[in-house]
């Protein structure tokens, strides 16, 4: 048996509690990050940064040779796609749920095909379909083509999430308008849904805040100036000039378009919490 002496005129140290630990160390990270921004800002050449991502005379080229047009069209684009996604979605959520089995196959087939294809590559085929088939052309095209699109991928995503909170809606509900007379269908329409669409809220502006990012991805189509969206706005100037600048406020325009969504998705999430 060992026993632990301490030498005359020591003192034995403190040990230090978990919180205090946590706290030193969570200072010390905070030490390094601020070493880390400060070397940063010693060594890059703030004139450079800025005639290469801010550069005053593109900023003003860009905000007045339609970067407001490109703005309501990238804006267009996403809100068109999600209306036909969710609809389509809860088509597609609703024969997975169904009791006759080709419908629930068909979904499925649908669900993972479109989740596994890229949506760049879905676009560059509607937009290949009026070459294939002569003569057939989407309403509103440019916009009834991206909004088929990308509306058919997204709706892939909706449908699971969307039966998801189908799910979640409790089932005495479903079994006491049952017994109260009203049709599956319509307890479906006025009882699973209205609650259903409440829980997944959050997730369907996120689906949203992705669509928003996935129309970048329209630009493959060859449009014409009046229907560039953001990012080929963007691009196009950006080229022409040999800068990034129009592209840095290409991008902050997205994010005038998501932050809103993602602290309005925050702000929901919370409340459903408290809820609880």
């Amino acid at each position: 048996m060992t026993t632990t002496t301490t030498q005359p005129g020591t003192v034995p140290r403190k040990k230090l509690s978990p919180r205090k630990r946590a706290q030193r160390i969570r200072w010390i990270q905070y030490a390094i990050l601020a070493a880390v921004v400060v070397l940063l800002i010693l060594n890059v050449d703030g004139r450079q940064v800025q005639s290469v991502f801010f550069r005053a005379d593109l900023v003003q080229t860009t905000l007045t040779s339609g970067l407001p047009n490109a703005l309501l069209n990238t804006i267009f684009y996403t809100f068109g796609a999600f209306v036909f996604g969710l609809t389509l979605g809860t088509i597609l959520a609703l024969m997975r749920l169904s009791q006759v089995a080709p419908y629930r196959w068909i979904a499925s087939i649908y669900i993972e095909f479109f989740r596994g294809v890229p949506a760049l590559i879905v676009l560059l085929a509607f937009g290949l379909l009026s070459v294939a088939f002569p003569g057939l052309r989407f309403p509103l095209d440019p916009y009834g083509t991206v909004w088929t699109a990308l509306g058919m991928v997204s709706a892939a995503y909706m449908a699971e999430t969307i039966r998801a909170g189908i799910l979640a809606v409790p089932k005495g509900q479903v079994e006491a308008a049952r017994a109260l007379g009203m049709p599956s269908g319509m307890a479906m329409r006025r009882i699973v849904l209205p609650q259903a669409f409440r829980i997944i809220t959050p997730p369907l502006t996120n689906e949203l805040i992705l669509l928003t990012k996935d129309s970048s991805l329209v630009y493959v189509l060859g449009l014409t100036a009046s229907a560039f969206e953001l990012t080929k706005f963007g691009r196009d100037i950006s080229n022409s000039n040999g800068n990034l600048t129009p592209l840095v406020i290409a991008g902050l325009c997205y994010l005038l378009i998501t932050l809103p969504l993602t602290f309005l998705v925050r702000r929901m999430e919370a409340k459903a919490k408290k809820a609880r």
